[in-house]
């Protein structure tokens, strides 16, 4: 039950966001451990000085096409797991819609089941019962 939200420069049209879209869910699936159809996606497209990255910082040139994706993740995965997934992620993106995988960074961070309600004003957490703080 990963929640992902994707930073990128503004002005990419529909179609670009919908591959990026496909490429991160298929690989999500591929192998992240995520169930067919669970996708929860958020893009924010920046504006001019509203992205700001290091061009070479841990990578080799960076374009104006950088993406960043923050993942929220409802457990936590092995690190080969999380590992396959880069790689993964990076091949499909390259695949579709031709993202150089320079400019490809992810961030993720896990939660307890507890810090997740999936509607209704119910907790997640199996038999979890509402109480005040």
């Amino acid at each position: 039950m990963p929640y992902v939200r994707i930073a990128l420069a503004a002005g990419k049209p529909p179609s670009w966001l919908s591959s990026i879209s496909t490429s991160l869910q298929q690989a999500l699936e591929e192998s992240f451990e995520v169930p067919a159809g669970d996708c929860f996606q958020v893009f924010q497209q920046c504006q001019a000085g509203e992205l700001v990255f290091d061009r070479d910082y841990l990578s080799t040139g960076r374009s104006d096409d950088f993406i960043l994706f923050h993942i929220t993740a409802g457990r936590a995965r092995s690190t080969a797991c999380k590992q396959a997934f880069f790689a993964r992620l990076a091949e499909r993106l390259a695949a579709s819609p031709g993202l150089r995988q320079q400019d490809i960074m992810v961030v993720i961070t896990t939660t307890g089941l507890e810090d997740w309600s999936f509607g209704n004003g119910q907790s997640a957490l199996p038999g979890h019962q509402q109480q005040r703080c």
